[in-house]
Parts: structure tokens; sequence; C-alpha cells
């Protein structure tokens, strides 16, 4: 509901809109400044025009340069999730997929 449209959410998106208006004018991302440096890293803001989501996506840049996966956030959060994220790139989920690699070394399931 954040477009012109909507008003903005009826106004409850205003803040977010100027914060990202302010700290990001070339991103034009608008409809997910609510998103923005919000602790995850969300792929439609990982972008250097959105400052790779107010830095959120920092340490996935820095760590996992060449993973390209759906939702940045979850590499590394606990959950192995297998597919583009359990690969060399991505850290092997960010070593979330450790223990499950050893465990069943011939294993490649997409899920």
């Amino acid at each position: 509901y954040n477009t012109p449209e909507c008003g903005w959410d009826g106004g409850d998106c205003e803040n977010d809109n100027k914060k990202l208006r302010t700290y990001f004018p070339n991103c034009t991302q608008i409809q997910y400044s609510p998103w923005i440096a919000n602790g995850y890293c969300e792929v439609e803001l990982n972008m250097e025009e959105c400052g790779w989501d107010g830095d959120d996506c920092f340490l996935q840049r820095q760590w996992y340069p060449n993973c390209t996966v759906e939702y940045p956030s979850w590499v590394g959060d606990g959950v192995c999730r297998g597919g583009n994220y359990n690969t060399p790139e991505c850290g092997y989920d960010g070593g979330d997929c450790k223990e499950f690699n050893q465990l069943y070394p011939n294993c490649n399931v997409e899920y």
C-alpha cells in the first residue's frame, strides 16, 4: 500500500519514505521503504542505490559476494535450507548446512 495511489498507506509510510529519500536519494524502491535498515537483508533493496538495504546486506556482501539467492537474510540464520543456499558461493548457507553435509555428503536435494 506504499504507493501514491494509496496515500502512502494512509500516511503510515511517510516517515519511512522521507528517510529513504534523505539517505538514499537514488533509490527507486520507495514501496519497500519500511524495510530499509530493519535488520534483514531484503533482495529488493540490496543494491548500491539503496545503500545495500541501509547496510543490512553488508555482511552478506562481504562474506558471500557471489551468493545470489532470493532471501539473502536466510544465509547464516541457523536453518539449513539446501538448494542454492547450500553452495560454496553461499558458504553452505552461511555454515548452517555444515553438519548436514558431513552426515549426508552425497545428498543434493533442491527445496
